[in-house]
């Protein structure tokens, strides 16, 4: 017996649900490439980048997953032998930092505890002791969806700059962009990346990155540099040099479509959202763990991330009989832990186009397969999470 019919509900840190109306956006002809629409269409999608980037800098769009922007990053301002800082808050700034390494790069990290942000203290201590200058960049980011920790960016900016340290600062928003304030020339930040999938709701394929004045400084030195992420090729007059080949023409209708929704509703307004939301799991976990049997990966409050959640489980106790309930029985597919929580944690993303119904028919189902399969918690947590909404969200 299930109660798994209708729409299914994609829990997951991404891919995460794209809306109907970007999914009808891209059910359309293509058109030529050379033709003035679609190059007006690139026009619009730059600017608007580097909008929600907060960057005067330039944006560049990549027929890639984050991955891909990863390496635009790193090889168009980086050079065969330098030195890169990797400030480690989980999986993903360490896998950034592999990228690098395997592109010839020496990689330094700076050892971080999956359960806590980055310190910004321990970043300008490690810069001033580099008297050398011998860091060209520093790999960060702000939010990593394996441990679900949010990083202070602007905190760890402040600590580069009283440092007087020359090193780029790079940053994946990945899991960031579009659900929380990123600010990027304010930060410090000379180098930001993301991708489609996630706060931007479009389907995955595309990743952004953009660049500030001193990135595209030193972007004229680096030897790293490869035809297909070349920042330089694609600033050509020609439209197909934009994006080195063929444009990805449906998924640029698509994001057009998610820009618009995200610019019609306010990104204030969507940070607000995704605080809310955030929130209301967070009431939800923070019940359930006084049965001593789940508990929040990230131990400081305030260092827990507005667009997923990782949960523990105690005692040795595997997620997965959870996980499988929620998705067989109930049609709620959750996250599963990855990297150094495979096997111990599970994951509710609460990112890009989420509403409370959605937020709160998770954390039914969840709450649901906790007594279905007798795991320890305490009762109530949906309800906190209901009271917290109430209370916020008012008339």
């Amino acid at each position: 017996m299930t109660v798994r019919g209708g729409r299914e509900f994609l829990v997951i840190p991404g891919p995460t649900t794209v809306p109907d109306e970007v999914l009808q956006a891209m059910h359309r002809p293509a058109v030529d490439i050379y033709s003035g629409p679609l190059i007006a269409l690139t026009d619009s999608l730059f600017a608007d980048l580097a909008k929600i980037f907060r960057t005067a800098g330039r944006a560049y769009v990549y027929i890639a997953n984050g991955h891909g922007a990863w390496e635009a990053a790193l090889t168009n301002v980086l050079s065969r032998g330098d030195k890169v800082l990797v400030l480690e808050s989980g999986r993903f700034a360490r896998a950034w930092g592999d990228a690098a390494a395997k592109l010839g790069c020496e990689v330094e990290t700076l050892a971080g505890d999956w359960r806590r942000a980055v310190r910004p203290a321990e970043v300008g201590a490690r810069l001033r002791a580099d008297e050398a200058g011998r860091i060209k960049a520093i790999l960060a980011v702000q939010i990593d969806t394996a441990s679900g920790v949010v990083n202070d960016i602007a905190a760890i900016g402040a600590a580069i700059k009283a440092a007087r340290h020359d090193a780029l600062f790079m940053v994946d928003a990945v899991a960031s962009l579009g659900c929380m304030p990123f600010e990027m020339d304010a930060w410090g930040v000379d180098v930001a990346m993301s991708g489609s999938q996630k706060g931007l709701m479009t389907p995955p394929g595309l990743s952004f990155v953009a660049a500030g004045a001193r990135a595209r400084a030193v972007h004229e030195t680096a030897d790293l540099r490869t035809p297909y992420w070349d920042w330089t090729a694609r600033e050509g007059d020609v439209h197909y040099q934009k994006y080195a080949g063929t444009p990805p023409e449906h998924l640029m209708f698509a994001l057009r479509r998610a820009l618009d929704m995200l610019l019609a509703e306010g990104l204030d307004n969507v940070f607000l959202r995704h605080r809310l939301l955030a929130e209301a799991v967070r009431r939800a976990v923070d019940v359930w763990s006084q049965g001593q049997a789940i508990g929040f990966n990230v131990i400081e409050p305030s260092e827990r991330s507005d667009t997923v959640t990782t949960v523990l489980m105690g005692d040795g106790r595997d997620p997965r009989p959870l996980v499988d309930y929620c998705n067989k029985k109930c049609g709620v597919v959750l996250g599963i832990g990855i990297g150094d929580l495979s096997g111990k944690a599970f994951r509710i993303a609460h990112m890009g186009h989420v509403n409370a119904p959605m937020v709160l028919g998770t954390l039914g189902v969840i709450e649901v397969g906790l007594n279905a399969l007798g795991i320890p918690h305490g009762s109530g947590g949906a309800q906190a999470a209901i009271d917290w909404l109430g209370e916020q969200v008012t008339a």
